[in-house]
């Protein structure tokens, strides 16, 4: 396979990669009430900071008007609360409540667990190449859609 074949099957991959990531996400979290989507707004808040829609729209790299959606039902579960933001008085920040602090933190462990299992195998130097390799894509791939949008 030339280096050509190569880079596209590593982009290809990814797409596979992330169908199962996700698909043994939403196992770990049968039972807990949270979605894969719910899930995600939660870890962007697990480190305790209080965060605006947008803000958290521009983590996952996704629109806003879909994240509200998202804040919507952690709001409805009782995972998050808007509470007031000093910086500006009408958007509102969203945080954890403790309820979703605590849920939060048992999906991320019980995930970490998860790696642990599948992954102790794997050489460290090897994931270090990986990992920077795909953040290179990334960048290069969002630098050359930038240079090509209208």
């Amino acid at each position: 396979m030339n280096h050509l074949q190569q880079l596209y099957q590593v982009i290809w991959q990814s797409r596979p990669l992330m169908q199962a990531a996700e698909a043994a996400v939403e196992r770990g979290l049968e039972g807990s009430g949270l979605t894969v989507r719910m899930r995600a707004v939660l870890e962007i808040l697990a480190d305790g900071a209080a965060a605006t829609v947008p803000d958290i729209a521009q983590r996952l790299e996704i629109k806003r008007q879909y994240v509200q959606l998202m804040i919507n039902d952690t709001h409805a579960a009782g995972f998050t609360e808007a509470v007031p933001n000093p910086r500006h008085q009408r958007s509102k920040l969203i945080a954890l409540t403790e309820v979703g602090q605590s849920l939060i933190t048992q999906v991320m462990q019980r995930e970490k667990e998860l790696l642990q299992t599948i992954g102790s195998d794997l050489p460290e130097d090897e994931l270090a190449i990986t990992l920077r390799t795909m953040q290179r894509l990334i960048a290069r791939l969002k630098s050359s859609a930038e240079e090509h949008a209208p």
